[in-house]
């Protein structure tokens, strides 16, 4: 399994040169401003504050993200802000906020699972219908995930590798038969790899991470991709990751 963000939500350009010398540089600690949390410090206040949304950032930045937390707790007042969202449940502020992930070599179970997920959602999966997997095709055949249970076993590992290559030897005799791939695809097991674009926002990911991760429960595979989308919105999100430690 690969999990790579591709794209994220971001501050207008136009918005960005309004404000950006006047009140960003200077009200923030090293003259920047992570535009997620821009973002979500506009949704938020803009439930509490009478001004108008494209005043909030202007008019506060110096506040929240340049002022230490006054709860306590550490990093600046934006920080306390986002930890009193969380703690009371007005989470919809995040909607505002979106991480498009590339998932690849991950199994049609997983998929199956993580299609369950779809309020705050959005998925474009390769298809077995388009994409051929012949030997002979581009594709050089499907690929397969294996469970940790069988890797483990060398007999276990047998018998699971004999019965991907005889799907595989059916796919190829069906399509050498003349079978069309949106019929020869239903030997394809469970296992068959895929890939997939998948956009969500960041409440429904805390959401899916709260189901989903280890120890919850899941499935390892699907338990090991929510670690995964963590790690990747972490990196570019420092201020995210104590809200995934939520249940």
């Amino acid at each position: 399994m690969n999990v790579k963000l591709i794209a994220h939500t971001k501050l207008s350009d136009e918005f960005i040169a309004e404000i950006e010398d006047t009140y960003l540089k200077p009200h923030t600690p090293d003259g920047k401003v992570n535009h997620r949390a821009a973002i979500a410090l506009i949704a938020i206040r803009t439930c509490y504050s009478p001004m108008k949304p494209s005043e909030i950032l202007p008019s506060e930045s110096g506040k929240y993200f340049g002022s230490a937390a006054s709860d306590g707790e550490g990093g600046a007042e934006s920080d306390r802000l986002f930890r009193h969202i969380i703690r009371s449940k007005h989470t919809s502020t995040l909607e505002h906020i979106t991480y498009t992930f590339a998932v690849e070599g991950v199994s049609r179970a997983l998929l199956a699972q993580l299609t369950r997920h779809r309020i705050g959602f959005s998925y474009s999966v390769q298809s077995q219908r388009y994409v051929r997997f012949s030997s002979e095709d581009k594709s050089g055949g499907f690929d397969y995930v294996t469970p940790p249970s069988v890797n483990e076993d060398s007999e276990r590992f047998r018998v699971f590798d004999v019965v991907m290559n005889d799907l595989q030897a059916a796919y190829d005799e069906l399509r050498a038969l003349g079978v069309p791939a949106e019929d020869a695809r239903m030997v394809l097991p469970n296992a068959a790899a895929c890939n997939l674009v998948m956009t969500v926002n960041l409440r429904a990911l805390l959401e899916f991470y709260a189901k989903r991760r280890a120890g919850s429960g899941a499935q390892w595979e699907i338990a090991d991709l929510s670690e995964k989308l963590r790690e990747e919105v972490a990196k570019v999100d420092p201020w995210t990751a104590k809200f995934f430690e939520c249940p």
